[in-house]
C-alpha cells in the first residue's frame, strides 16, 4: 500500500498507508488528520482539504483542473502554485511517500 505523509502548519508529520485508488483527504479522514476538514465529502464543492504538494512530487500529481482553481479560489489560506484539493489526488503506487504539507486554517 503506497503511504503519505501529511505534514501540518506547526512541523507534526503524520504518515498513513492509503488504499490504492483512494483519495489523498479520503486517506486523511480515515486517518484522523484534523486539519483536512472535507466538508463536502470530496465531491469538489469546497475548499477544506487543500492542501500543497510537496515540490519534489509536484509533478507526479498531475496539474490542478478547472473546477480545482475555481474552488481554490475560495480557500482561506493562500493559495500556492503547489495548491491542490486533496480530494482530487488519487493514490497510486507511483505516489509510494508523497508528501503534502497542510495550511494553518481550512475554514
Amino acid at each position: 500500500m503506497p503511504k503519505v505523509t501529511y505534514i501540518e502548519h506547526d512541523g507534526t508529520e503524520t504518515t498513513l498507508e492509503a488504499a490504492t485508488g483512494d483519495s489523498v483527504m479520503e486517506t486523511a479522514i480515515a486517518g484522523g488528520v484534523d486539519r483536512i476538514v472535507a466538508e463536502c465529502g470530496g465531491s469538489m464543492m469546497c475548499a477544506t482539504c487543500h492542501c500543497y504538494v510537496d515540490d519534489a512530487w509536484i509533478e507526479r500529481t498531475g496539474t490542478r483542473s478547472e473546477g480545482e482553481d475555481d474552488m481554490l479560489a475560495s480557500a482561506v489560506c493562500e493559495v500556492k502554485p503547489t495548491s491542490r484539493l486533496s480530494c482530487q489526488i488519487a493514490m497510486t503506487p507511483e505516489l509510494d511517500g508523497l508528501v503534502v504539507h497542510l495550511p494553518e486554517e481550512q475554514v
